[in-house]
């Protein structure tokens, strides 16, 4: 079937969800009075869902294996936040916690991924199994009960408490200076990467991305700049975006530059054909369902500092604000097809939603409809999209 290229069409197929953030942060701003771009609101939106951008980051090499998901990430999560808040109320350092509860969540997505790999037990059946088995532990462990934290080092170091922010090293004025020069650091950054990106294509003979992804690179830019200006009127860059930017860097690099990162799109994109080319598939799932755990396990560590406490209902629908960031970004739900960069725009479209209808006083039940219609539609983008191009 041919098809007539209509560069406007395929700019608004390409990056209809960067359209669809910049959109949805303009309707806030009118509907709300400008009030969801107030710096502590602002900052509230990086902290509330600092969990959604670590868990996202691994739910989308599950994505891309395939379109399989892990159903347990919630309750791995609240196992982990109560065995840290256990570990922190005996007295136990920050740092040795902050592992424990990696290497927990590390073997728990082991055991996932053996079944998964080499078992081959379906993932959602296998994680569904892991999501029902961690909630029931994760009360067993906690007793039923919420359990405090009172390390300050913890609280500080993860971005809980009122001073988990990095220090103004310029001044102590109005404005934290910190905040904007790191703001504009990584915003040129941003724009010198993408002209070595375009570089290195032509060199290649590749054919140039075209304007699109030059204005999809300005507007990043920008938005940097302008968040980081909003943050620096409030308290500066809080503990948790550095984390999460660590996270998002890590693997930005890893499914890009490594040849462990191109196997996950191989198996998603061709499992048979990767196969046959020696890759070893089954451990590629494996990878990816070990990784999910140990993300779920620092997932835990950033909402244990976050609320101070661990309760066993904590954790509840985190997997599906996972899935929801990683489609909403441009994952496909076939698999092969997915970046880090979309995790970040879809993460940041869930939060931005979620803040904005709280301060228009809107219930968690209209909040859960619009991002369940939000999904239905990035889906559906996905979906038609595939079949045009068949």
């Amino acid at each position: 079937m041919i098809m007539n290229n209509n560069p406007a069409l395929d700019f608004l197929k390409k990056y209809t969800m960067v359209i669809a953030l910049v959109l949805v942060i303009i309707f806030f701003s009118i509907t709300t009075g400008g009030k969801i771009l107030f710096a502590q609101n602002i900052n509230n939106l990086i902290s509330q869902n600092g969990y959604v951008f670590v868990l996202a980051t691994g739910m989308l090499l599950c994505i891309l294996t395939g379109g399989n998901i892990d159903l347990s990430v919630g309750s791995v999560v609240c196992f982990n936040m109560g065995i840290g808040a256990l570990m922190l109320q005996k007295g136990i350092p920050t740092f040795i916690t902050m592992l424990a509860m990696l290497a927990v969540g590390l073997v728990i997505g082991m055991f996932q991924g053996f079944w998964v790999a080499w078992v081959s037990v379906p993932p959602f059946i296998v994680t569904l199994a892991g999501m029902y088995a961690f909630r029931g532990l994760s009360n067993v462990v906690l007793g039923g009960l919420s359990v405090g934290v009172n390390n300050e080092s913890f609280l500080a170091i993860f971005g809980g408490g009122a001073n988990c922010y990095v220090p103004d090293l310029f001044g102590n004025g109005s404005l934290n200076l910190t905040c904007i020069v790191a703001g504009l650091i990584v915003a040129v950054l941003v724009i010198v990467m993408q002209i070595r990106n375009q570089s290195v294509r032509k060199s290649l003979g590749i054919a140039s991305s075209g304007p699109g992804e030059l204005i999809r690179t300005v507007i990043i830019a920008a938005l940097v700049v302008i968040i980081s200006y909003r943050l620096a009127q409030y308290k500066g860059i809080p503990s948790v975006l550095i984390w999460i930017a660590l996270i998002l860097l890590i693997y930005g690099y890893i499914t890009t530059n490594t040849a462990i990162g191109r196997y996950f799109y191989a198996v998603g994109g061709n499992e048979k054909a990767t196969r046959l080319s020696g890759v070893n598939t089954k451990m590629v799932y494996f990878l990816a369902y070990a990784n999910m755990g140990m993300l779920a396990g620092f997932a835990g560590v950033l909402m244990l500092a976050r609320a101070g406490h661990a309760e066993p209902t904590y954790g509840v629908g985190y997997e599906m604000d996972a899935i929801a960031a990683c489609f909403i970004g441009g994952a496909s739900a076939y698999g092969g097809v997915g970046k880090i960069t979309g995790v970040i725009i879809g993460a940041a479209l869930m939060g931005v939603i979620n803040q904005g209808m709280s301060i228009m006083g809107m219930s968690a039940n209209y909040q859960s409809a619009v991002k369940g219609i939000v999904l239905l539609v990035a889906v559906l983008v996905d979906v038609l999209t595939k079949k045009e191009n068949a």
